[in-house]
């Protein structure tokens, strides 16, 4: 890879439109307890499951230094003497986040960019935002934590702990080690998690279904599959609770094959154990016992 300047910034690789990116990743340090403070930067993009390219700044916050956020990444103001302002770099990040999906570990990140945005008076960056913790928490939902330290340790990835390059490359890693683990797409780790969609239809007032409380794993409750419970007389609920009866599992789910891992799925067999007779059937197994005579 080729090294070179960036604003006052250090780059490795390719420039952000080359090659076409599945995501890129942000993380960023900061100076005290006022989100804007940022005083380091890392962009990381990843392109099947690889890293493609690499964006790094020390940033001036114009701001004081914190002891304790000091401890924490070790970066004080003699590390950032002389280094851009977030107003001096505010293109460079826009430019390789707008418009993209962009990943951070939390909803720190987001935030502490766009109060940066607000205090050096620079246009907010707008991209479609997925938080790696939701990502982790679905896909391994028995670890005790899920901070970036623990996953990567779990996960066997090298990572550097508070450094913003560092940081951001481990929360990229873990999503792709998801995307791998569940067979859960970009696409589907976007969707609203635990989709409820809106009202619930009016259940009809007899049927096959009639008198079953009916909650739908993967689906929202007024999408097709739900209205095709209702109109067979199920009450279509909003999520598994003491008075289920049946759990269906829609073909449209975005867990893949790990779908037993959805909290939906836990609670319902939960119940079970617990000497519920609440029933668990795909959606082509209510489909045949709709389609029976």
């Amino acid at each position: 890879m080729v090294m070179r300047e960036i604003e006052s910034a250090r780059s490795a690789g390719p420039t952000f439109g080359d090659p076409p990116l599945d995501f890129v990743v942000v993380d960023v340090e900061t100076a005290c307890a006022r989100v804007s403070s940022i005083c380091q930067i890392g962009i990381v993009g990843f392109s099947g499951g690889e890293e493609v390219l690499n964006y790094e700044s020390m940033v001036d916050p114009r701001d004081d230094f914190s002891p304790f956020n000091t401890r924490i990444h070790g970066i004080s103001a003699d590390h950032v003497a002389g280094k851009p302002c977030f107003g001096h770099i505010h293109s460079t990040v826009a430019a390789h986040l707008s418009g993209r999906i962009t990943v951070a570990h939390s909803n720190f990140d987001k935030g502490a960019l766009a109060a940066a945005c607000r205090v050096h008076d620079r246009s907010p960056i707008k991209a479609t935002w997925l938080d790696s913790v939701r990502v982790a928490k679905r896909a391994w939902p028995d670890l005790p934590s899920h901070r970036l330290n623990v996953l990567t340790k779990y996960l066997g990835i090298r990572h550097k702990h508070h450094d913003a390059l560092s940081d951001a490359r481990a929360a990229g890693l873990v999503v792709v080690r998801a995307i791998e683990h569940t067979g859960i797409d970009l696409a589907g780790w976007l969707a609203p998690y635990g989709t409820r969609g809106g009202a619930a239809p009016k259940a009809a007032k007899d049927g096959p279904l009639h008198g079953e409380r009916v909650a739908i794993l993967g689906a929202p409750r007024d999408g097709p599959l739900g209205r095709q419970l209702a109109e067979a007389g199920a009450r279509v609920l909003s999520s598994v609770g003491l008075t289920t009866t049946m759990l269906v599992v829609s073909d449209e789910q975005p867990y893949g094959r790990f779908y037993h891992a959805a909290p939906a799925y836990r609670r319902a067999e939960e119940l079970r154990r617990a000497g519920s007779s609440l029933a668990i059937l795909s959606e082509a197994e209510i489909g045949r016992r709709l389609a029976a005579p």
